[in-house]
């Protein structure tokens, strides 16, 4: 049996045995059993602590936060404890339950609001009133919520328009071309597709989980942002061609345009 491999979505998370050519979805957690397996492997607690440290050399405590996709929580109170004021956002009630119980005490002290319900309505309607409420000089969005996202442009759009001026956006993606995938048949029969399109996508239970090249988010986050580095989403994440198929992560640091 192949080694498991996590998959964070807004619904839930999803467990895959990639086999054959299709992913299939054996077990869905999400709230508490998320927040156990997120931590129970190292390669993720060593991802998220590259994103972590990264988010702190791009922010200065006292500013605030936007956490997109936030989960149960562990990344929020990470930034709370720093000093960040955090806004957050999940679509999951799971998540949004765990992330309650984990922030109870910085979600009372008025340093983390959370930000919950459906995706169309958080971006047409709950945008709007965070962007009157707070003001947001970078957004986070960890474990790849954005290779979840069928249409990265209005996305974009939204999250510019919420951003103050000189702000930017990290978001940690799949890494279409993460070398440990290559043994996969699923990999190998979406390579015309990506080499056509400059993505793919595999079919998930609740949604379509995309791998994006660079060269396909830097063209969506057009005219909104600009891509301006690429990293592998572990620590000391190097920049090389050979770095960045080492992981199964990319993170991306995109500079909010001005008009």
């Amino acid at each position: 049996m192949p080694d498991p491999v996590l998959r964070k979505l807004f619904l839930a998370v999803a467990i895959w045995y990639p086999r054959d050519n299709v992913a299939i979805l054996t077990v869905m957690v999400a709230g508490e059993e998320y927040l156990a397996a997120i931590t129970a492997l190292d390669s993720d607690r060593r991802a998220r602590v590259a994103f972590q440290e990264r988010v702190l050399k791009l922010a200065a405590p006292g500013t605030c936060l936007l956490d997109f996709g936030a989960g149960p929580g562990i990344d929020a109170k990470f930034y709370a404890a720093r000093g960040f004021r955090v806004v957050a956002y999940d679509i999951d009630p799971r998540m949004c339950a765990a992330f309650t119980r984990l922030c109870h005490d910085e979600i009372a002290a008025g340093q983390v609001r959370l930000y919950q319900g459906g995706y169309r309505n958080f971006i047409e309607q709950q945008l709007p009133v965070l962007r009157g409420q707070h003001d947001v000089t970078l957004v986070t969005a960890n474990f790849a919520p954005f290779s979840l996202i069928d249409e990265p442009r209005e996305l974009f759009a939204k999250l510019h328009d919420t951003l103050q001026p000189g702000g930017k956006l990290l978001a940690s993606v799949l890494n279409p071309n993460f070398v440990s995938d290559l043994r996969y048949r699923w990999w190998w029969a979406n390579r015309l597709n990506y080499w056509r399109r400059g993505y793919f996508s595999v079919a998930g239970s609740a949604m379509n989980i995309y791998r994006r090249s660079l060269r396909n988010f830097s063209s969506l986050a057009q005219p909104y942002f600009r891509l301006e580095s690429v990293a592998r989403g572990l620590p000391n994440g190097g920049r090389s061609r050979l770095d960045l198929v080492t992981s199964r992560y990319l993170f991306l640091t995109f500079a909010r345009r001005e008009s």
